[in-house]
């Protein structure tokens, strides 16, 4: 669940104290002075069960997906940090940013992005995406999700089934893809099919595949989350919904409604950004499905329990306090040399 600015209001701390919220995500509007963060992210740690931590989770790609800004690592738009073509020096970077996450007390970094470039009209991935061809984006964004795990940051690629081709954000409408099966195998469908096994979590689109479903977005899908991404292709890790308050969603379906449909579609975790209220909704409508549909009831605890798995998985939030050694844990990749290095090897990419 997301939050206005400031902490989060007494009906998600009360949620989180007792043991039924799965995480919070941050934003711009929450994120002032690194000390600050690191205060609010141990508060909302301390307040939650040791049995149940929380995911505390953070869209930083790079590029213009960035709520962090400095002293956090200034990576370059992903399209641009792949053209260095060097996976390698790609993990490392994600390392460096990752140990900055975690000195704040992140565990999940919504990132990477698997979606392949390939409309230069789409107004919402472009150069988000790590290439324009189904190798380079497996490569280099593998890498990085690579480099978020050696920092102990859970990483998520996103938006299965591949958002790269939309001419509509899915932020503000719904969009469609009319590929047919071999062409969305070929291209969209093989990142994800390289993150099996080695990507934690897998974020679904908002979009409406012809091939697949055309009744209703992927996210809402049981023939593409449970059929396609869960049985074909033998995905096994977490499964989260993008925001289901944005508009791809949100103006077409009812928030609770949205909710269920989406477990029901396979999803294990359910992002909701920005009300409180709407969340409410949300897990309000689970529990009166759970209650009426024993089959629900027992999807329900299927995702719960991979939620809460993952959540166990990864060591517990470290946020540091103290000052200095927050400026020197943020400092690192400066003082190593590192960003000093990319800024080089970057310098020297064509404008």
């Amino acid at each position: 669940m997301g939050f206005p600015a400031g902490g989060p209001p007494a009906s998600l701390r009360t949620l989180a104290r007792e043991g039924a919220l799965g995480g919070y995500i941050l934003f711009k509007r929450n994120l002032g002075e690194p000390a600050d963060v690191a205060a609010l992210n141990a508060e909302l740690v301390a307040e939650v069960p040791i049995a149940r931590p929380l995911l505390i989770a953070v869209d930083q790609e790079g590029g213009r997906v960035a709520r962090l800004k400095a002293p956090i690592l200034p990576l370059p738009a992903m399209r641009r940090l792949a053209a260095l073509g060097d996976a390698a020096l790609i993990r490392r970077a994600a390392a460096a940013l990752g140990a900055q996450l975690r000195a704040l007390g992140f565990t999940m970094d919504f990132a990477p992005v698997l979606d392949i470039d390939t409309n230069p009209a789409n107004p919402v991935i472009g150069d988000r995406a790590f290439g324009r061809d189904a190798e380079s984006v497996s490569a280099y964004a593998l890498a990085f999700s690579d480099g978020l795990l050696d920092a102990r940051v859970l990483s998520c690629g996103k938006h299965f089934p591949g958002h790269g081709d939309t001419h509509l954000d899915s932020h503000l409408a719904l969009p469609r893809l009319p590929h047919d099966r071999a062409r969305l195998d070929a291209v969209e469908l093989a990142p994800f099919r390289a993150a099996r096994g080695r990507v934690p979590s897998l974020m679904t689109a908002h979009v409406v595949f012809d091939a697949l479903d055309a009744e209703v977005p992927a996210t809402l899908s049981r023939r593409v989350i449970s059929g396609l991404l869960r049985d074909e292709l033998g995905y096994d890790g977490l499964i989260i919904s993008d925001d289901l308050e944005m508009k791809a969603v949100a103006d077409h379906y009812e928030t609770g409604d949205a909710a269920c449909r989406a477990i029901a579609a396979g999803c294990d975790t359910l992002l909701v950004c920005s009300e409180p209220e709407r969340a409410l909704v949300a897990r309000e409508a689970l529990i009166r499905r759970a209650e009426a549909d024993a089959a629900f009831a027992a999807r329900l605890q299927d995702a719960a329990a991979r939620s809460l798995a993952m959540r166990r998985g990864v060591p517990a939030p470290e946020p540091e306090t103290d000052a200095a050694r927050l400026a020197a844990l943020l400092a690192a990749p400066t003082e190593s040399g590192f960003v000093a290095e990319l800024a080089a090897r970057l310098a020297s990419l064509p404008a």
